[in-house]
């Protein structure tokens, strides 16, 4: 699979490891390293700012997408490749998705959450065939691997959907995964207008 931008997802704040951070601006170094164009949320702050920052150290494009409300909270990082402005939340992340070829979700909060999940439907919904893939930093996601194990065991997640979600704690392997990544085939239940 040609990957030529990626959307990543994470959190506005550090958080309270310096790993997180690391590996945010790690990542976004190793996503410029291999011309991998960067598509993430516009702001300076947090482990987004240290991801933007990562690839444009390292001559990367980056493109940021962020909410008009935002801007006015002189959050926006002021170097990007190009910075777009949307009206709303939800068309920030249609705006990402239709920029990005793969999605990597680093740790965060309730939005990083929110926005994953949506693309993690998505592609169960048969609306996109593309990679969504967790960087799982000191294991912040464990929990969540494991609660995605449950479901599957309480017969409320098909094996094969569970098989659609990537992760690895090592940025090359997972873009290993990501570069290799096939997608189930689903029938389409819904148009991405209906959603």
């Amino acid at each position: 699979m040609e990957i030529k931008r990626i959307v990543v997802f994470c959190g506005s704040s550090p958080g309270t490891e310096k790993k997180f951070e690391e590996q945010a601006y790690e990542l976004g170094k190793t996503l410029a390293r291999r011309k991998i164009g960067l598509v993430y949320g516009g702001a300076k702050v947090g482990l987004m700012g240290a991801v933007a920052n990562g690839a444009l150290e390292s001559g990367g494009e980056v493109i940021g997408v962020l909410p008009n409300f935002l801007k006015s909270k002189e959050i926006a990082h002021a170097n990007l490749t190009q910075l777009i402005m949307v009206e709303s939340m939800h068309e920030r992340k249609l705006k990402m998705h239709e920029l990005s070829d793969a999605v990597i979700t680093l740790p965060g909060g309730f939005g990083t959450m929110e926005e994953f999940f949506e693309m993690l439907t998505w592609g169960q919904l048969g609306l996109h065939k593309k990679p969504i893939a967790i960087l799982n930093v000191n294991g912040f996601y464990d929990e969540l691997l494991s609660l995605v194990q449950t479901m599957v065991n309480k017969g409320f997640l098909k094996k094969l959907n569970q098989d659609m979600l990537l992760s690895s704690d090592n940025i090359n392997d997972l873009l290993g995964k990501i570069i290799s990544y096939k997608a189930p085939e689903v029938g389409k239940w819904i148009s991405k207008e209906e959603v």
